[in-house]
């Protein structure tokens, strides 16, 4: 099993596989969300960048978000690094007739697309569930603080996606109304990040 956040302490552990599978769910429901807006969602690519988008751990592990996105250049050379061992893989371990589907597949599935942009935004409702998960049970790890935040700012950045105005109206008051101790700071980072437009 791969841990995701590796390091920080967690009152309930996290693996690479339980994440993806939760990314695919919230992913089929954006999806859902932006057809009944009238979009077209092209379900089997939807799924297939939702299942696969974090394959490349099984190489490099999970490295922490903060190294992970210090800067541009360090998440380039990672993606750079990823691509590589995924394509190794693929030329390695799959039949050669089926190299270019399984390259597809586990190269970055967020993109401009549709399907990559309802990625994104799925990532990191399970980023923000999870951070929000141990910041209810009061892990004092900062950290969980940081990925909460810069969750909610990645979702707010995707609102002009009818699936995210939903998620933003319907789904997420009812999560902050929940009290526990430091849930104020909770609400105080959504109204500023909401209110920053």
């Amino acid at each position: 099993m791969i841990s995701r956040a590796p390091g920080y302490f967690k009152y309930q552990p996290h693996s690479v596989a339980a994440h993806s599978w939760k990314v695919t769910q919230a992913a089929q429901f954006l999806g859902d969300v932006e057809e009944q807006a009238g979009n077209t969602v092209d379900w089997r690519m939807l799924y297939e960048k939702a299942l696969n988008h974090d394959i490349s751990e099984r190489f490099i592990g999970d490295i922490r978000t903060p190294v992970k996105y210090a800067s541009t250049e360090l998440r380039e050379m990672l993606a750079n690094v990823e691509t590589s061992l995924s394509d190794n893989f693929v030329e390695t371990e799959i039949p050669t007739e089926l190299q270019d589907v399984y390259k597809r597949r586990l190269h970055e599935g967020k993109d401009d697309s549709l399907e990559g942009r309802i990625l994104s935004v799925a990532d990191k409702i399970d980023l923000l569930y999870e951070a929000y998960g141990e910041l209810q049970k009061g892990n004092p790890e900062p950290v969980f603080l940081d990925i909460y935040k810069e969750s909610l700012e990645t979702i707010f950045a995707f609102r002009d996606m009818p699936s995210v105005a939903y998620f933003i109206k319907e789904v997420l008051p009812e999560l902050l109304d929940e009290q526990f101790p430091g849930s104020e700071t909770l609400q105080r980072i959504y109204i500023t990040i909401f209110n920053a437009d």
